[in-house]
């Protein structure tokens, strides 16, 4: 199969996902105190929605720009990027959560709590995400490969992700805000970090790749890839 499809699902989750974030930030309007104050009341909502907002957007353009470098996509790499979908809509749940228990030091635990589940999610993201990498580079189907002198840096800078979110679980445990901006952190990193991604050719430019390379025994290459 080729990436098409694939992509329009994945964009049409993602956006839905992205926009849901948003449903988290209403306020009580006239009766409720002072804008400023409801405003305040609000800020870890707000806190919460822009770092998992980019964390979003950021895994949309990464998602974008691997695929644009893979020529086609097989049965493991389908499911795999079903489990990505799964964690990307369960973010808008997490960050609503984490929100609501965020303000308040008098909710006890159930704040750390908020924020291990958070984190959690953000783990499963990156992992699935990194599945998708691993597959497309174990099979060979990069348009520009990746060299294989650098094969164990390439899946170490893909997946720091991983062991990023990983961090933010223990530390959620102690300290809900930190985990917060470790996972903002991640997505700093990943702003920057293009491993996967197509390489622009130098006789036509920035943004573009060459055509994928014909692969033995048709499109699908020896095995049938599905």
């Amino acid at each position: 199969m080729d990436t098409g499809r694939l992509e329009a699902f994945s964009d049409g989750v993602m956006a839905v996902a992205i926009t849901l974030l948003v449903l988290n930030l209403a306020i009580g309007g006239p009766g409720h105190g002072s804008l400023t104050h409801q405003l305040y009341e609000k800020r870890w909502a707000f806190a919460a929605f822009g770092v998992s907002f980019f964390t979003v957007g950021i895994i949309w353009v990464n998602h974008h720009n691997l695929f644009r470098n893979i020529t086609e996509v097989d049965r493991t790499m389908l499911f795999a990027n079903l489990l990505l979908l799964l964690f990307v809509v369960l973010i808008p749940f997490v960050t609503a959560t984490l929100a609501l228990y965020l303000p308040s030091a008098d909710k006890g635990r159930s704040v750390n709590l908020a924020a291990v589940l958070y984190c959690v999610v953000m783990e499963g993201m990156a992992v699935s995400f990194s599945t998708i990498f691993l597959r497309a580079m174990r099979r060979q189907l990069f348009i520009v490969p990746v060299p294989p002198a650098e094969a164990r840096s390439a899946v170490l800078r893909f997946a720091v992700g991983s062991f990023v979110y990983l961090l933010a679980i223990v530390v959620a445990v102690f300290s809900a805000p930190v985990a917060l901006l470790l996972s903002l952190l991640a997505d700093l990193y990943y702003v920057f970090e293009r491993t996967g991604g197509p390489v622009a050719d130098p006789a036509t430019g920035p943004g573009t790749v060459n055509p994928p390379p014909t692969r033995a025994g048709g499109p699908t290459g020896p095995s049938g890839g599905r």
